[in-house]
C-alpha cells in the first residue's frame, strides 16, 4: 500500500517558502506526490496551481501545484512578514499535523517559519517548529536529525549557549536521544541493525580526563549500558576524526554533543541537500535545513535543493514506515534545479 501524499506547509509567506513550493513541484511532479497547504495569493505570479478539496486529489493532479487553500489575513508583502498572517501560519501547521495523524497525509514537510513574526502576531510560545510539533502530537521527547547524502547527525543539546552544554548534558538526556535515534533508524529508515558513533564533548574525547571528565563520568557509562542491550555503538570518539569519508563508512548516524559539532560537518559536506528530520513523533516530519531568507525572497534566487530532498525523504520515510518504502533514503538530486545557495537565516 502506497502512503498518502505529503503535506507541505507554506511557512512564513513573506519568505522564500512560496517560491520553493513551486520550484519543488516543478522538480518532483510525477515522482513525489505532495500538496501545499497555504494561501495561493502568496505564490509567485507566474505559478500554475489548482485548488484541491482533499489530500487524495493530489494523486491525480497533472501540471499544476495542488493547493489545499488556507486564506491568510493581511496583504502580500514579500520580504516583510505581516503580524496579521501569523495565526494563519500556525493554523496551517496544525492542519497538516491533523491530516498526517489521521492518515490522510503520509507525512508533513514544513517550509521555514519566522519565530519572531509568530510571537508578535500569534503569541507563539514555542522555541520553534519542532517543539510545536511535539506539543501537537503530545510527544514529550523528540530528536532533531540532520540528514544528507553522505551523513546523518543528531545533536544531543541544540539551541543553547556553549557555556550551558556541560550542565545540560545529562545521562538521561543522552540515553533518550540515542534510543530515539536507534529506533528511528530501524523503524523509519529501514536499517535492521543501526550503527551509531558517539562524539565526546571535549577535545580528543577528553584525553582520559586530562581535558575534561564528561566522557568518563557521563558519556561512557551510558554507552556501556546500551551496548549491554545489544546496540552497536562506538565512542566516545574524538569529534575531529569522526567525519572523514572512511570514518563515515563505519556508522549510520553520528550522535554529537552540541549544535555546531553536528551541523558544521553536514553543512560542509552538502549544504544544499541537508534535510531536518524530527524523530520520535508519531508522524513523518521533514523540513529543508535553512531559514526564511527575506533578503532574497521573490527574486528567483532561492535554491530548492533542500526542499526537494526533504519532500523525497518524507515520501520514502512514509513508505518505509508502512512497509512499502525504500530503505535507501538518500539519493543524489538530479532534477536540474537551480543551484544558487539559499541564505541560512
Amino acid at each position: 500500500m502506497n502512503p498518502a501524499p505529503i503535506a507541505l506547509t507554506i511557512g512564513e509567506p513573506a519568505g522564500i517558502g512560496p517560491e520553493l513550493a513551486v520550484a519543488a513541484w516543478e522538480a518532483l511532479r510525477g515522482d513525489v506526490p505532495f500538496f501545499l497547504i497555504g494561501d495561493p495569493a502568496h505564490l509567485p505570479d507566474e505559478a500554475e496551481w489548482q485548488a484541491i478539496a482533499a489530500p487524495d486529489e493530489a494523486l491525480q493532479t497533472g501540471r499544476a501545484l495542488p493547493v489545499l487553500v488556507h486564506p491568510f489575513d493581511g496583504p502580500r508583502r514579500t520580504g516583510q512578514p505581516q503580524p496579521a498572517q501569523a495565526r494563519g501560519v500556525v493554523a496551517v501547521i496544525e492542519r497538516a499535523v491533523a491530516l498526517a495523524r489521521s492518515g490522510k497525509a503520509g507525512g508533513i514537510c514544513t517550509l521555514p517559519i519566522h519565530k519572531q513574526a509568530l510571537q508578535e502576531g500569534a503569541g507563539f510560545g514555542f522555541p520553534g517548529h519542532t517543539e510545536f510539533l511535539a506539543h501537537l502530537c503530545d510527544t514529550p521527547d523528540v530528536v532533531m536529525m540532520l540528514a544528507g547524502p553522505a551523513l546523518r547527525v543528531v545533536p544531543v543539546t541544540i539551541h543553547i549557549p556553549l557555556s550551558e552544554v556541560k550542565l545540560a548534558l545529562t545521562p538521561d538526556l543522552l540515553e533518550t536521544r540515542i534510543r530515539i535515534t536507534h529506533a528511528a533508524l530501524r523503524d523509519r529508515f529501514g536499517i535492521d541493525a543501526p550503527r551509531l558513533a558517539v562524539a565526546g564533548l571535549n577535545p580528543h574525547a577528553g584525553e582520559g580526563g586530562r581535558m575534561g571528565r564528561e566522557e568518563i563520568d557521563v558519556i561512557a557509562p551510558v554507552l556501556k549500558r546500551l551496548r549491554s542491550e545489544g546496540m552497536d555503538i562506538a565512542g566516545p570518539l574524538s569529534a575531529d576524526t569522526m567525519f572523514h569519508a572512511a570514518a563515515r563508512d563505519g556508522y549510520d548516524a553520528a550522535i554529537c554533543m552540541y549544535h555546531d559539532q553536528a551541523l558544521i560537518p553536514i553543512k560542509t559536506l552538502d549544504f544544499d541537500r541537508g534535510v531536518n528530520v524530527t524523530l520520535g513523533l508519531p508522524i513523518v516530519r521533514t523540513s529543508p535545513d535553512h531559514g526564511t531568507a527575506f533578503d532574497i525572497a521573490g527574486q528567483g534566487l532561492a535554491n530548492p535543493g533542500s526542499t526537494v530532498e526533504a519532500l523525497r525523504m518524507a515520501w520514502r520515510l512514509a513508505g518505509t514506515r508502512r512497509g512499502g518504502g525504500q530503505p535507501a533514503i538518500h539519493r543524489a538530486c538530479t532534477d536540474g534545479a537551480r543551484r544558487t545557495a539559499p541564505r541560512d537565516i
